[in-house]
């Protein structure tokens, strides 16, 4: 059993620190308003929300008691801004599905469907010159119908916001957005009941259908990201068995545990608590703290984790560590502390808030007044003046800029087996300037292969598997499989078999005893085949000597040409592996990498890409084991593959399906160029409000034709980003390279 110090760097401070899940959040600007207000509270000491996770930390001051008063408080201030908040464990979401995805989706497809027959009313109604009053005051009347109660429903999500920002009296992006959908649609009902020409329904539903979509697609995002923490958290059980002194069990709560009470932990559970085991023989599935997908053998006085599993024999475990304090909820603290180190995205985002919002008012309102003071049109032709303003700053194609990139994107990824996550991933990937590789499941299929089978007698083989047939063991599954690879037959032995938890596996054979399993149980000497980098396996027959069979970790076919492209192309090349520091050797020197380390728990893989991010460095992790979790959340971008456990495929920005580790390169093939694209499009909607704003200030702009110039720079932006499906990207494989 791999030996693991109990000292643990992450800080609990489970007395002074509480969590909420807060809804409703849309931009930085909310960020501001909340922890603004927290901030003002004489109890609350910090106040911490990530926009991501949706999550907020609350620290109390020392001389706060944290209670249920305390809690109430901070969501009645939630309340009061406009947000709904809960304490994490009461989240509602962890048990219900995504309702405001739901709805946002309808709205989305509300605004299409009424947009597209507006659209088509329009059409008609422009299309003569001899149209009579009465027929084009009908179809306004038709395409306010249309509008109106789709409007209505379709502007809620914005409206809702917009409402809470005004009724804590500040300004949000929604703001203005509402205030140009409602000040279309009231001037559009004045146009009709006073059968002027110009309507602007079209110009309302437009607009929301764009910022819609938008919407939904951050919604989905976010939501990945928030799975994480309560898929770690399924890990940890909620009850254990306390062995008492008189040797009877009793089932406990976690939170009723205390230190060096014993517990005891059956075949197959799920350990509780940090502990040292004081009885029994067994294995553990330790891939929580080593991302090793082999179990290890686990006797007295080793250290076993909470999360982990105990797969063959009972045992009994000495209390080390309490919920709250274990090796599990380091893992979570790190991944949380990890995700506030992307704040400087917060903070940018948030500066941009408050200035847009005020900004667009401003000039809406100068237009306004400047129209009124400086020109006799009266103050409709004003007001529309300054509706056209607002449509026509819309951040549609600045909002679309890097969206419409990433959808492209995304397309291409996913048709080379590549999922992306995060919605900033692609522009950070294209930055990186270090590659972090973890072992097992990344640079290997996480699969044992027998690595000595020429050399052993098939006959042997033969025997051996009769054995591990009965067995669900990795090692002898991998025996079966090399058996079935060299076409040797795989019969189970028809005699009495008995497998010993943790050691392995004895039948009685033609008059023999045959053994399969480890050293000891196969009783070899110390001295025998002494050679860490491989697991092992014992074959041994009564009076004969003992036949070796060692296994290894099988590399992915295209290992050594991607550490080879990447390093070609100027990268710096780590290994950070939990495996053992020999094995980590060998395949380091295999695939040509200088810098690795081995034996690296989740702290030590922190510490690492900590260090390396203080040079300066934007760093590229691929892992896919739990313990690699943190370090993905902690590294620049990250990648996992889809063998990968639920919750690094949470914690990373990217995960790849295929087999081959040339998904990585086509992922940064296309992040690159992807962040060239943004930058066109920046540049393109940069021109079209250098251009589009002063003509819709001058009078020179309907609100119509503003909506449509906003479509148009979407649409030349959506054009520069298909771009991106012409670029030819490597592949390892001859075949994949036309996709």
């Amino acid at each position: 059993m791999t030996k693991h110090s109990s000292d643990h760097s992450f800080e609990n401070k489970t007395s002074n620190l509480e969590h909420f899940l807060v809804e409703g959040l849309h931009c930085p600007s909310c960020i501001r308003e909340i922890e603004g207000a927290l901030k003002d509270n004489s109890k609350i000491k910090h106040a911490r929300l990530n926009l991501t996770t949706q999550r907020l930390a609350v620290e109390w001051q020392d001389d706060a008691q944290n209670n249920h008063k305390n809690s109430d408080m901070v969501i009645e201030t939630l309340k009061s801004l406009g947000f709904k908040g809960y304490l994490f464990k009461d989240d509602p979401s962890a048990s219900t599905s995504d309702k405001e995805g739901r709805w946002l989706l309808i709205c989305m497809a509300i605004a299409g469907f009424a947009m597209m027959n507006i659209m088509l009313l329009s059409v008609s109604n422009w299309s003569g010159t001899d149209m009579g009053e009465y027929t084009r005051g009908f179809f306004h009347w038709v395409s306010a119908l249309i509008a109106l109660p789709a409007c209505a429903v379709a502007g809620m999500p914005f409206y809702k916001s917009a409402f809470s920002a005004l009724k804590a009296r500040h300004l949000n992006m929604d703001v203005p957005i509402s205030l140009a959908v409602i000040l279309s649609l009231v001037m559009s009902i004045l146009q009709t009941i006073n059968h002027h020409q110009d309507t602007y329904y079209d110009a309302a539903v437009m607009l929301l259908f764009f910022l819609l979509i938008g919407r939904f697609l951050d919604r989905k995002m976010r939501n990945h990201a928030r799975a994480t923490a309560h898929n770690l958290m399924s890990y940890r059980p909620n009850w254990a068995t306390v062995v008492q002194q008189d040797g009877t069990t009793e089932s406990y709560a976690i939170e009723l545990l205390g230190k060096d009470m014993v517990v005891r932990v059956a075949a197959g559970e799920r350990i509780p608590v940090d502990g040292i085991i004081i009885r029994g023989i067994s294995e553990i599935d330790t891939s929580l703290v080593t991302g090793e997908t082999l179990p290890v053998k686990a006797t007295v006085e080793d250290k076993v984790f909470a999360g982990t599993t105990n797969i063959s024999g009972a045992l009994d475990i000495k209390i080390t560590a309490l919920s709250g304090t274990t090796l599990l909820d380091e893992i979570i603290g790190l991944m949380e502390t990890a995700e506030q180190g992307r704040a400087k995205y917060v903070r940018l985002a948030d500066k941009a808030a408050q200035i847009y919002a005020p900004a667009v008012h401003l000039l809406a309102l100068f237009t306004f007044i400047g129209w009124m003071v400086l020109s006799n049109v009266g103050w409709q032709h004003s007001l529309i003046t300054a509706i056209a303003v607002l449509i026509i700053t819309c951040p549609c194609a600045l909002g679309l800029a890097v969206p419409v990139v990433q959808i492209v994107a995304s397309s291409r990824l996913f048709k080379n087996g590549i999922l992306v996550k995060a919605s900033d991933g692609l522009e950070r990937l294209a930055e990186i300037d270090v590659v972090v590789f973890d072992k097992t499941g990344t640079l290997t299929l996480g699969q044992p292969e027998i690595a000595n089978g020429d050399d052993i007698d098939p006959s042997m083989m033969e025997l051996a598997a009769s054995l591990a047939k009965t067995s669900t063991h990795p090692l002898c599954r991998a025996l079966i499989v090399a058996c079935h690879e060299r076409n040797i037959p795989t019969v189970a032995t028809t005699s009495p078999l008995h497998e010993e938890a943790g050691m392995g596996l004895m039948a009685k054979i033609n008059g023999q005893e045959v053994r399969l399993g480890n050293r000891d149980w196969c009783k070899v000497p110390l001295e025998a085949h002494k050679n860490t980098r491989y697991s092992e396996l014992w074959l041994r027959i009564e009076g004969e000597d003992p036949i070796f069979l060692a296994f290894q970790d099988r590399l992915r076919t295209d290992a050594a040409q991607v550490v080879t492209w990447f390093k070609d192309k100027g990268f710096d090349i780590w290994l950070l592996s939990g495996d053992r520091p020999d094995v980590v050797a060998d395949v380091a020197h295999k695939l040509g990498i200088t810098n690795f380390m081995g034996a690296a728990k989740p702290q030590d893989k922190i510490n690492q890409i900590e260090k390396l991010k203080s040079d300066g460095k934007k760093i590229l992790m691929v892992g896919d084991g739990l313990n690699d979790a943190p370090a993905l959340r902690a590294a620049y971008v990250s990648i996992s593959p889809a063998t990968a456990a639920d919750v690094s495929q949470n914690a990373a920005d990217f995960i790849f399906q295929s087999q081959d580790l040339d998904s990585i390169v086509r992922a940064y093939q296309i992040s690159n160029a992807s962040r060239k694209l943004v930058f066109v499009n920046f540049a393109l909607a940069v021109i079209y409000n250098i251009i589009a704003v002063p003509f819709a200030a001058a009078g020179l702009l309907t609100p119509l034709i503003a909506a449509i110039a906003m479509s148009s720079s979407s649409i030349l932006v959506t054009s520069n980003a298909l771009r991106l499906n012409f670029y030819k990207l490597f592949s390892s494989n001859p075949k994949k390279a036309a996709k």
